[in-house]
């Protein structure tokens, strides 16, 4: 989350400015009460508010956020059926970790667990361990936690005194992997981008692997084209490395999107348990998983594999309760929506959302290339996500310009450059979520069509800032 400083009070409005900040209707009974009651913003204010002068405070600024289901940046799931939101606002106020007090929400996130162990394709679903988190952020966290565990107990001889832990990764990795390394005294190791490779390398992955390393992350669908490393060929490269050299490196996968993708629209991809190498994996119940946020989940291919001092056993209401979590107090509601998510859709139901969601993706990626000012870099036949940059004889405007243009019609598609060693490239990146429509894609499409004319007449690019840019990779 963002860190925020304290307000500056000589830039607080004045009281005559405050004044107006309400409705006179607001004033249940007297509509001239709210022209003297305004609320201070950054300090408590001294007394109550009728609720419905709060709810119009609070709903008229909100109005100023940007409409989600226009926000082609963000992976998260921004549309839901009214049945979940009904289930999510009855489970609200249950308390996850509160599992002896609220035994059957429990139940729910422990047949959710089972239910991904069998789609990842376990080798023994009955003793996979897994466990609900906040989403892909902490459950990242934790794999990274048990890797460098059992790294740290094959190597006590060594470790803390000569030893320091690496963790091999692509450069393409969502943030969440550097702090990791950052927060819990990791050396980061990241394979660059070259030329027209945009993830991670098998071979130059193994390459960086030494006696030190904890495991390498490999990202089924990459945040930055939407493209899935190659995880099988990763596998393969590690178990050459074995053969050569005795180390044994496990492979966390970073499933955040394509977990909840591959196994309905790729099946015969072979990325998941099925890989002896792969000792876990994560993803987002709130991306492709289609809950609203904030769920994710994380699984172990055996108990061996998550080390058992880090899992704590607290006699919490009455009950033993086993725990592995960043977090403690959560609300249920976002379990109990996956659980509803899965049981309403199936797998026939999921392979039919994934795949209206790629078929819009494909389309819509078809029909701006025919535009003929893009080169597309990504199609998104692999995550619904493509990504594209504006062709090589475009010189009147790039593809800031074009994110600062289409955000003027409500769409929020962000504008970004690569990392090393691409940051010569700067693209364009259009997510395609559960509730994007073909019409919707439509609308895009006009609109970018609509501002093409103007950004040719333009003399040259007007963004300059490129510090300015960021590469929504969340």
């Amino acid at each position: 989350m963002p860190l925020h400083k304290g307000s500056n009070r000589d830039k607080e409005p004045s009281k005559e400015r405050r004044r107006r900040a309400l409705n006179p209707f607001f004033g249940e009974a007297d509509p001239t009460v709210g022209m003297t009651s305004a609320p201070p913003r950054h300090r408590l204010p001294d007394g109550p508010l009728p609720p419905s002068t709060a709810y119009g405070l609070v709903h008229d600024e909100l109005m100023l956020d940007g409409n989600s289901r226009l926000n082609l940046a963000t992976f998260v799931t921004t549309w839901m059926e009214p049945e979940a939101g009904v289930l999510m606002g009855e489970c609200r106020d249950k308390n996850m970790i509160d599992k002896d007090e609220y035994p059957r929400t429990a139940e729910l996130e422990r047949r959710c667990v089972a239910m991904l162990a069998d789609l990842w394709n376990a080798p023994d679903p009955a003793t996979t361990v897994g466990c609900s988190t906040t989403g892909s952020s902490e459950a990242c966290m934790l794999a990274g936690l048990a890797l460098k565990r059992r790294w740290a107990t094959r190597n006590a001889d060594r470790y803390p005194a000569t030893a320091k832990p690496n963790l091999v990764m692509g450069i393409n990795v969502q943030v969440c992997w550097e702090k990791f390394c950052n927060f819990w005294e990791v050396e980061a190791r990241q394979v660059p981008m070259e030329g027209g490779r945009f993830h991670l390398d098998p071979q130059a992955a193994a390459e960086l692997c030494d006696e030190n390393t904890i495991g390498v992350v490999g990202i089924l669908g990459s945040t930055f084209d939407g493209s899935y490393e190659p995880i099988a060929d990763l596998c393969a490269a590690l178990d050459t490395l074995q053969e050569h050299t005795g180390l044994n490196i496990p492979v966390h996968v970073d499933g955040a999107s394509g977990g909840m993708v591959a196994p309905f629209l790729d099946e015969d991809l072979v990325w998941d348990f099925r890989l002896p190498r792969v000792s876990s994996i994560n993803t987002s119940g709130h991306k492709y998983g289609l809950v609203y946020p904030g769920v994710g989940w994380v699984l172990w291919r055996s108990p061996s594999d998550l080390p058992e001092e880090l899992v704590f056993r607290v006699n919490y209401l009455g009950g033993d309760m086993p725990t592995f979590a960043l977090n403690f107090s959560r609300p249920g509601a976002q379990v109990v929506a996956q659980y509803y998510t899965f049981l309403r859709l199936g797998r026939d139901g999921y392979r039919a959302v994934q795949q209206a969601s790629r078929d819009v993706a494909s389309g819509l990626a078809t029909q701006i290339e025919e535009l003929g000012d893009f080169h597309l870099l990504t199609r998104g036949e692999e995550l619904p996500v493509f990504a594209l940059t504006t062709a090589p004889e475009v010189q009147a405007y790039d593809v800031f310009d074009v994110s600062r243009r289409l955000r003027e019609h409500g769409w929020l598609v962000p504008a970004y450059t690569f990392p090393a060693n691409r940051q010569d490239l700067s693209v364009l990146r259009v997510v395609c979520r559960n509730g994007f429509s073909s019409d919707l894609a439509e609308l895009l499409l006009e609109d970018l069509r609509l501002l093409l004319p103007e950004l040719r007449s333009q003399r040259h690019p007007l963004s300059h800032d490129r510090k300015a840019a960021t590469a929504f990779h969340h």
